[in-house]
């Protein structure tokens, strides 16, 4: 309920859509226009790692895509706000690069929005709280650090922790510096990203349902190889959710 201070506040300074600086209904919230241009990922889609999937299918309760029906997901539950194109991408990439922290509760309401399915997923469907233990937002190099001043992954993070009610982690796990990946293909990717990340603290990880946080998905790489770090120190399971992430035909 607002207080007469938030209405005054409002008054003074109206709430305006994030993307276009139109009237919104409240800060850091997208305007309609603009809230249909995202590519937003909703059903069908694949129970495990949330690829989406044609509107037309029926492929019945818990529909998997060829690479997690293989056994080949890159963490055991994955999920994804919306797909990486135009309209995300102009959101994303100054968020990430660009300080444009003004994106922050969009892409994190949006992502906790996705997480919708997770309570059902871990059995609890009388709460809405999850079996998640741990939030740990994917860590950067301290080299990467100190030249962008912030972690773009543990700003968003923060929120969606806070909504589950669990802790962030941003000290077990670190990243060594490598060669940025964004112009590497998939098999470079993992080739570039093995050995990267080191849990210098395996007693917050051992048994523990752990969140990973990132702001964009391409190959799946960087996700991959922390769920075998973490697996490997003691993690019960690792799921994941990014605000957008690439799809190609499957």
């Amino acid at each position: 309920m607002k207080t007469i201070l938030h209405f005054l506040l409002d008054f003074l300074f109206p709430p305006s859509c994030p993307v276009c600086k139109a009237h919104s209904s409240e800060n850091g919230v997208l305007c309609a226009p603009c809230w249909d241009k995202f590519n937003w990922i909703g059903d069908p889609k694949c129970a495990s790692c949330g690829y989406p999937f044609p509107a037309n299918l029926d492929l019945g309760l818990r529909p998997l895509c060829p690479t997690c029906a293989t056994g080949k997901n890159v963490v055991d539950f994955l999920r994804a706000a919306c797909v990486y194109d135009d309209a995300s991408k102009d959101v994303m990439l100054p968020f990430k690069h660009a300080a444009a922290l003004k994106y922050k509760n969009l892409m994190s309401r949006a992502m906790i929005n996705s997480l919708r399915e997770l309570k059902t997923e871990t059995g609890d469907l009388k709460s809405e709280k999850s079996n998640v233990n741990l939030v740990v937002p994917v860590p950067l190099s301290y080299r990467r650090l100190w030249k962008r001043g912030y972690n773009q992954a543990a700003l968003l993070a923060r929120p969606i922790a806070k909504h589950f009610g669990v802790p962030v982690d941003v000290d077990s796990v670190l990243r060594k510096h490598r060669a940025d990946m964004g112009h590497k293909n998939a098999k470079e990717r993992r080739a570039n990203i093995r050995g990267v990340f080191n849990v210098r603290r395996p007693e917050n990880i051992k048994g523990k349902t752990i969140l990973l946080v990132d702001d964009v998905m391409t190959t799946g790489a960087t996700l991959y190889e922390l769920r075998r770090v973490l697996k490997r120190a003691g993690a019960k399971k690792v799921y994941a959710v990014v605000f957008c992430r690439t799809v190609r035909a499957i």
